[in-house]
This record gives structure tokens, C-alpha cells and sequence, in this order.
């Protein structure tokens, strides 16, 4: 079932913490354009207007 999802985030400094209704989700950082998030383990680099660059851990 689809319904609204409760998101939070509060950051300190580059460090950002994630929240969702179940309480604590993840923690990313964040310098400049470039970040990563500690659940997705993904690299993330924000580009020019609405676009991004995402790279995935692999997982072995």
C-alpha cells in the first residue's frame, strides 16, 4: 500500500543524518558536489541543473 512516507534529515556541517518514521536510517557526507551515503555505500556528484552521477559499491 502506498501512502505518505515521513523523511527527515539534520545536518551538521557535511555530515548529514537520515530519519524515516522508523526512527534512524543512514548518515551520508557531503563536500562540495561530491557525497556519500553510508547505506547505499554509493559516491554521489552533483552535475550541472537537475542531473547527477552515481557510482555503487559492489557488494561481495
Amino acid at each position: 500500500m502506498m501512502g505518505i512516507q515521513f523523511r527527515k534529515r539534520q545536518k551538521y556541517g557535511p555530515l548529514v543524518l537520515n530519519f524515516t518514521e522508523n526512527g534512524y536510517s543512514s548518515w551520508s557526507i557531503k563536500i562540495g558536489r561530491w557525497s556519500w551515503n553510508s547505506k547505499s555505500r554509493a559516491h554521489r556528484v552533483d552535475l550541472p541543473g537537475p542531473l547527477s552521477w552515481k557510482q555503487d559499491k559492489t557488494r561481495t
